[in-house]
């Protein structure tokens, strides 16, 4: 194989999907409170820390997403660290299905922030959103961390290469 065959790179748009499926990450569903106060969700995989000093998240949504019009308008959500045995739960919040919280068990915090999938979560983190910033068809939302929930002592589901896996702990 030659150098050349091995780094083909290409002019047009840069096609990042498989780039970052060969990235594992580790897999969470973020949810929030419609106006109406129903709860509202959707898996995700693009979030990282920020700050320690003040406690800050970012998460990355569709600019088009119900969930991330839901959060901006209530100002809060939680982010939910989806445990290893959460597969089921990650595809169902990834499907767009409309009855998705009558398919999991959850359970609203007592200060009304998003909801916690208290069964399929290692933890989940209650966040204020402070800013927000439209980046392509995406939204980056940036949210203060209120408190942390630590949920089960289940290792963490992880996603890449297109599949889901759990982590192994030895």
């Amino acid at each position: 194989m030659t150098e050349q065959s091995i780094y083909r790179a290409s002019v047009a748009e840069a096609d990042l999907r498989p780039f970052m499926a060969q990235f594992p990450t580790g897999v969470s569903i973020v949810t929030s409170v419609t106006s109406g106060g129903e709860p509202i969700g959707m898996t995700c995989t693009s979030l990282c820390s920020v700050s320690l000093h003040p406690p800050v998240l970012l998460v990355s949504m569709r600019a088009a997403s119900p969930t991330l019009d839901a959060l901006l308008h209530s100002g809060i959500f939680s982010l939910n660290l989806l445990n290893r045995a959460a597969q089921e739960a990650a595809m169902l919040f990834a499907s767009g299905a409309p009855d998705r919280f009558s398919r999991v068990r959850w359970r609203q915090p007592f200060d009304n922030c998003g909801p916690h999938l208290f069964r399929d979560a290692c933890a989940a983190a209650d966040c204020r959103v402070i800013d927000r910033k439209s980046v392509g068809d995406h939204a980056v939302v940036f949210g203060e961390v209120t408190r942390v929930t630590s949920l089960t002592d289940e290792p963490p589901l992880l996603y890449g290469l297109r599949r889901y896996a759990a982590w192994t702990v030895n």
